[in-house]
């Protein structure tokens, strides 16, 4: 039987704890650990289309980060932590009982405001929720799973990269149709304050703007910085703008934006990461789900 995801979590702390590693080499090093089979290292999901030991393993690494166990590095690779050698030298054993001590972990596990509460174990006798509850819950914990990784990996990427990452996100929402050369980044140099500029029409008389600002967490973009994109957009003769930023934006520069009309369109970091997984830039669908329900008007005939 392949070992559960929290039954993973300490060794993987403990792959990690004397050298940077790679996902890969972790999920190679822990299945000779375990003595798993050729068939058990190979043992697919449902969607046929993972190993299900790499996806227990990718989960432990998943639930160890946002625990501040262990921390990314670049791709595919990371670190231990303090917090993750505090762990290991406790003796004490690493599950989400171990993590729940952790404010971000429960931050990530049970978000604020949420329709529907996390289920711990799907298969739990004592749960009120529906199966159907569990499965849109499971479902919901996967993508904020997925968002928060994808946010965290764009704000490492280089500006130019960035950059690129949008267009190509707002050709796939529909702007600018699907001619190529419709849309394009201007450039460090003289771009007056723009990143880059979508054209609507082939000739490019109606033209959509867009400033990206690349910023850590807590980096917020203030009411100055949106004045500015303002300015620029009225330096172009410019009706419609969008200002992207991977952080937030403070109180101010969101009245700013309204107080200046419906020119500036405002999207943050979490809202960034949602649709970059809808359109899937930076992701790809993995498995296709559909949920059923009896048609009763089939049964009235």
């Amino acid at each position: 039987m392949l070992p559960t995801y929290q039954e993973l979590m300490k060794p993987v702390l403990e792959a990690a704890k004397n050298q940077e590693v790679k996902l890969s080499y972790v999920t190679d090093l822990l299945a000779e650990q375990f003595n798993l089979s050729e068939d058990q290292r190979t043992e697919l999901l449902p969607s046929g289309r993972q190993a299900a030991f790499t996806n227990r393993v990718g989960w432990a690494k998943t639930y160890l980060a946002k625990a501040g166990l262990l921390e990314a590095t670049r791709r595919g690779h990371f670190v231990i932590t303090d917090l993750g050698c505090e762990a290991l030298d406790s003796g004490e054993e690493v599950n989400n009982h171990y993590l729940k001590r952790f404010d971000d972990f429960n931050t990530f596990t049970k978000p604020k405001n949420s329709d529907v509460e996390k289920v711990d174990d799907v298969n739990a006798a004592n749960s009120d929720s529906t199966p159907d509850e569990v499965l849109r819950a499971a479902y919901k914990q996967i993508n904020d799973a997925l968002a928060s990784d994808i946010l965290s990996r764009t704000r490492k990427v280089t500006p130019a990269f960035f950059e690129q990452l949008l267009i190509e996100l707002l050709l796939a929402m529909g702007y600018g149709g699907s001619d190529e050369g419709m849309a394009h980044t201007l450039g460090k140099s003289g771009d007056n304050g723009v990143d880059g500029v979508i054209n609507q029409d082939p000739l490019g008389v109606d033209q959509i703007y867009l400033q990206a600002k690349r910023y850590a967490d807590g980096n917020n973009v203030g009411a100055g910085e949106i004045r500015d994109f303002f300015g620029a957009l009225n330096l172009k003769k410019a009706q419609k703008g969008i200002f992207i930023t991977t952080s937030e934006f403070t109180s101010s520069a969101t009245q700013t934006a309204k107080d200046l009309g419906m020119r500036i369109v405002l999207i943050n970091g979490k809202e960034l990461a949602k649709l970059m997984l809808r359109y899937n830039i930076g992701s790809r669908d993995e498995d296709v789900l559909h949920l059923k329900r009896i048609d009763e008007e089939f049964f009235e005939g």
